[in-house]
């Protein structure tokens, strides 16, 4: 009887069991990676014809629930990844793994910068564009700054070297270098807190290597929200995390300049839950200019190691950066016919597109240190960056959909930046009469007169030691979902050191692309005025500019950023910001004083006179500043494949280092010029074919500046500004032919001051790229076309720049199985194209000499990499 009962109630248990599943209780889940085995957040998976929806969370997995017993289409789609569709039959839990292949619109994934929750671009009201490391190789970038040349709406001007690069977007303006509006990220944070920084720009502490998985840029949107100093958008560098195991290794060599660069990376899990990635480069060479020594050297190693737990994880990450890349000052350039319609040439004996003005004559700078001590730096430093930093990003997921996310990081950062920049370029005549009737000039090497009609080069040494760019960046958020509302509050923190000297001298030698020689300079009473082509310790020709800045920047920015789901289609989000910034430390200018600076017991001509940082009289510092950041946005999806949004937002951008020296009141916040603002509107379009896609981004964007002062031109620069335009992303694949490029039209005008009513300096009306690329086999060719129309030299609108065009190839081979040998060509016609001028006219129908920053000339590499 017992017995009996037993199987009783165990035959009730399995029928109560069954009908319980019959009535759809079943689960169906599983992970999606992509082609290259790496998980994929974010993507859409639904089961057709049905309420039943989800995407995947940060480590690609899924889980459908309450599914009934039957037979389903479920599909897959994610922005730039083909559909992926499957026939299932649901009887019981169903697991499965899902692999989706790349199309045409590989620029596109999910997006994790400047929004606080994963998401895909047809999902979130952002203009955004994903960059990944094979179409990086596509475009041949020399530097990190021409890597972003590629995206729409960005001007990034690269002819600088690898590094110092004036980074803008949307006519918003480069008031006075670096990326003021526009903040560079490494996974998830500033570089640096200030873009534009003077000797030391972010991008100076950035280097593309192997260990890059993708590079997201925001334009606008958020990204006032999201960061501090952003308004213009946030450019972040993601490295991978070694989830999926493999390796490279590649090196590359120029064939026509004098370059050599390894780059290795590998990544696994050690065990299930843990897993790492290590990777970097070292390289050593001339560059792709003509400096007679070898000015880029050094390298960077990047680590980390990421433990997984059910619901998060902990991720440890580092980096050591050591490098030399050497900097391109503005160049000398023979300019004639009109402001209005100039023609551009190269200067005699000095070649716009391979010549530097380093040369071997002029390897070091000596004078007085920052404490006033003698000391002597080495020319061939270049932009010197030494940054070692270590991190650490925590995630997990609590109670009742709550979720926690800290990210933070401290890097200790210092360097040099030393580049000789033209003064001024003149026939001898000319610069030999600025040190008094009679003067004469004569080369150092040798003692012969130069030339009265010789071009001569009045050389700025830009010695600038770079202290201390110490800084530690914690980003805090915490996100709760009620329904269909997300709900992210979050605290970000920030300390920015900020030690540099200014330590410059002046030389003089001639205009030669080929070993220039250094130039003396001997008075009318046959008095040596110069030693060895240095006519002063200092910069007499532009006033002492000696200088000291010790300040350090304090800043926390509370936040707050809610996702509303209204329903499928419509989705809306708002972000507020608080920036606080407290400023203290202190500056020092110049001072000068007779030295015995080469102690040979004698006090020399230009030894009467050498300037100093005059440390005994330094400025204090102490002062507030504070800004509100807010931005709201709404999008309309029709389909999984088209979507429209508009967006407004109202952002800030601080000022560090060049509103010192302005004469204003450092203990008065109120009475200081700290920061600038910038609103802007937005309307996008968003288009997904099966083959392509296209996005538009029409904006508007109003630009309220205070000033800041430019070393270039010694000057500060205020001005008020507005913008209208469109961006065009574009991408279509027809069969093994893919073509992808971005056109960005801006009407930008200067609103306020003298130049009122004016375009600003260096905006052309069109910037654009364009990609064709053809596969045949496990090969591919390629164009990468970059150019934009004519713009003006400064914001007095009279000496125009040229329309340009930059044509760059590549052929890229399998040359056996996981080892491709890639042949790259950059500015393949050896076209001048002009970036930036200091003079903002001409006379008009003569020979002028103009010192402007071209575009590096026709360079050829070939790297071999292999992939295990």
């Amino acid at each position: 009887m017992a017995k009996n009962k037993i199987l009783h109630s165990f035959l009730v248990v399995c029928l109560f069991t069954l009908s319980f599943k019959s009535f759809g209780q079943f689960k169906v889940k599983g992970t999606v990676k992509d082609a290259a085995n790496e998980v994929l957040p974010g993507v859409n998976i639904v089961l057709k014809d049905t309420n039943k929806g989800v995407s995947t969370d940060f480590n690609g997995n899924f889980e459908l629930t309450n599914v009934a017993s039957g037979a389903y289409t479920l599909q897959a789609t994610f922005v730039g990844f083909t559909m992926f569709t499957k026939e299932i039959s649901v009887n019981d839990d169903v697991v499965i793994t899902i692999t989706m292949q790349e199309d045409s619109a590989a620029l596109d994934e999910v997006i994790i910068t400047g929004v606080t929750n994963p998401r895909s671009k047809i999902a979130s009201s952002v203009s955004v564009t994903t960059l990944r490391p094979s179409v990086i190789t596509e475009s041949a970038p020399r530097s990190t700054a021409e890597i972003f040349r590629t995206i729409p709406g960005i001007r990034s001007e690269s002819s600088g070297g690898e590094g110092n690069s004036n980074i803008a977007v949307r006519g918003v303006p480069i008031s006075s270098g670096g990326s003021k509006y526009v903040q560079l990220q490494e996974d998830g944070l500033p570089v640096l807190l200030y873009g534009d920084i003077s000797f030391a720009t972010a991008d100076m502490f950035t280097r593309f290597d192997a260990s890059v998985k993708n590079i997201e840029a925001i334009r606008g949107g958020s990204a006032s929200t999201l960061s501090s100093n952003s308004p213009g958008g946030i450019i972040n560098i993601i490295s991978k995390n070694g989830k999926t195991k493999g390796g490279m290794l590649s090196t590359s060599f120029g064939l026509d300049y004098n370059n050599f660069r390894t780059d290795v990376s590998y990544g696994g899990a050690i065990k299930d839950d843990l897993y790492f990635h290590i990777g970097g480069f070292y390289r050593n060479g001339e560059g792709v200019r003509d400096a007679s020594f070898s000015g880029n050297n050094g390298g960077q190693f990047k680590f980390n190691i990421t433990k997984e737990f059910e619901n998060g994880y902990v991720k440890l990450y580092t980096k050591f950066l050591n490098d030399r890349a050497i900097s391109y000052m503005p160049l000398p350039i023979q300019v004639t016919g009109t402001n209005n319609n100039p023609n551009w040439s190269d200067a005699p004996n000095f070649d716009a597109t391979h010549g530097a003005l380093q040369t071997p004559f002029l390897q070091q700078n000596i004078g007085l240190g920052a404490d006033g001590q003698l000391r002597r730096s080495k020319v061939s430093d270049g932009m010197f960056v030494n940054s070692q930093s270590i991190g650490l990003d925590v995630q997990f997921t609590i109670a009742d959909d709550w979720k926690i996310k800290n990210n933070g990081r401290y890097a200790v950062n210092n360097g040099n930046f030393v580049s000789p920049f033209p003064a001024q370029i003149a026939n001898a005549g000319t610069i030999a009469d600025s040190f008094g009737t009679g003067a004469t000039l004569s080369y150092a090497n040798s003692g012969v007169g130069v030339d009265t009609n010789s071009l001569v080069a009045r050389i700025h040494m830009f010695d600038t030691e770079l202290n201390s760019l110490n800084n530690f960046m914690n980003d805090f958020r915490i996100s709760k979902k009620v329904d269909n509302l997300d709900i992210t509050v979050g605290y970000f923190k920030s300390f920015q050191n900020l030690s540099t000297s200014w330590l410059w001298n002046s030389y003089l030698q001639e205009v030669s692309d080929n070993n220039a020689r250094l130039i003396n300079v001997t008075s009318a009473t046959n008095e040596p005025l110069s030693e060895n082509g240095l006519y002063a310790y200092g910069t007499p020709f532009w006033g002492n500019l000696h200088r000291n800045y010790d300040t350090q920047y304090n800043v926390s920015a509370p936040y707050l950023n809610v996702n509303l789901e209204v329903n499928e289609a419509i989705t809306i989000d708002a972000g507020l910001r608080y920036d606080i910034g407290d400023v203290d430390g202190s500056f020092a200018g110049g001072t000068e004083r007779a030295y015995d600076v080469n102690n040979d017991g004698n006090i020399s001509s230009v030894e009467s006179n050498v300037f100093a940082v005059d440390n005994a009289n330094a400025t204090a510092v102490n002062y507030q500043y504070k800004y509100l950041s807010y931005s709201t946005g709404v999008n309309y999806k029709f389909s999984e494949k088209q979507s429209v949004f508009a967006r407004y937002s109202r952002g800030a951008s601080a000022k560090a280092d060049r509103i010192l020296f302005a004469g204003l009141d450092y203990l008065d916040g109120d009475k200081i010029n700290a920061k600038d603002f910038i609103n802007q509107a937005e309307l996008g379009y968003k288009q997904r074919f099966e083959k392509g896609a296209v996005y538009a981004t029409a904006f508007y964007a109003q630009t309220t500046e205070e000033g800041g002062f430019e070393a270039t031109s010694n000057s500060i620069i205020e001005n008020d500004y507005k913008s209208l335009g469109l961006e065009v992303e574009g991408f279509y694949t027809f069969g093994d032919f893919n073509i992808r490029g971005a056109l960005t039209y801006t009407n930008a005008e200067i609103t306020s001051g003298a130049n009122e009513g004016n375009t600003p300096r260096r905006q052309p009306d069109f910037i654009f790229n364009l990609m064709p690329s053809y596969k045949f086999g496990k090969h591919n060719v390629g164009l990468n076309v970059i150019g934009q129309t004519k713009s003006y030299a400064q914001d007095t609108n009279e000496l125009v720049m040229p329309a340009f065009a930059i044509f760059n190839g590549f052929v890229t081979f399998e040359v056996a199985k996981g080892l491709t040998a890639n042949l790259a060509a950059n500015n393949i016609f050896d076209g001048l194209g002009v970036t930036e001028a200091e003079e903002g006219s001409i006379t008009e129908n003569t020979v002028n000499y103009v010192r402007a920053r071209p575009l590096p000339g026709r360079s050829i590499s070939l790297t071999l990499a292999y992939k295990f």
